[in-house]
């Protein structure tokens, strides 16, 4: 017998083998008690994304600055730029250095698509360093509030 210690003057024996099934089970309950809650813990969050509360860079000393207005068309720095020109005006801009960062800015009403469409513009004229540009967050100190009346 494994395991067991046999006394020769009982007939008692004493069993010192664990039995890990309820261990087991328990296991399995909590595996499957997470594998459906996981998929429920993910929800859909609306966001603001113009304002940052971030910490803002620093920034260069001329930073070049492209600006999608919100009618779509596209102004470096505060030139306007004729559709289609917009690698030509950055190379003139940047001295044909791609390895400078180009701060992009949208208006609020453009949509996510139209902005992702100029930073694939940028991309493909070979500008990879793109930083987006957004409102600084300015928190307001909110006051205590007014004690509660006794009553």
């Amino acid at each position: 017998m494994a395991g067991g210690i046999r006394d020769n003057g009982d007939d008692l024996v004493e069993n010192h083998e664990i039995n890990v099934t309820p261990f087991i089970d328990v296991m399995l309950v909590l595996l499957i008690i997470f594998m459906v809650a996981a998929p429920l813990a993910t929800v859909d969050v609306n966001v603001d994304l113009p304002v940052s509360n971030a910490t803002p860079a620093q920034r260069p000393d001329q930073p070049v600055y492209v600006t999608v207005k919100p009618d779509l068309t596209l102004a470096l720095d505060n030139t306007d730029i004729a559709p289609g020109g917009l690698a030509t005006a950055l190379a003139a801009a940047t001295g044909g250095d791609r390895e400078q960062r180009i701060f992009l800015r949208a208006d609020r009403a453009v949509a996510y698509g139209d902005l992702m469409d100029v930073m694939n513009t940028l991309r493909d004229a070979g500008y990879l360093k793109i930083a987006l540009v957004g409102l600084e967050s300015t928190t307001a100190a909110v006051p205590p509030a007014a004690p509660e009346p006794a009553r």
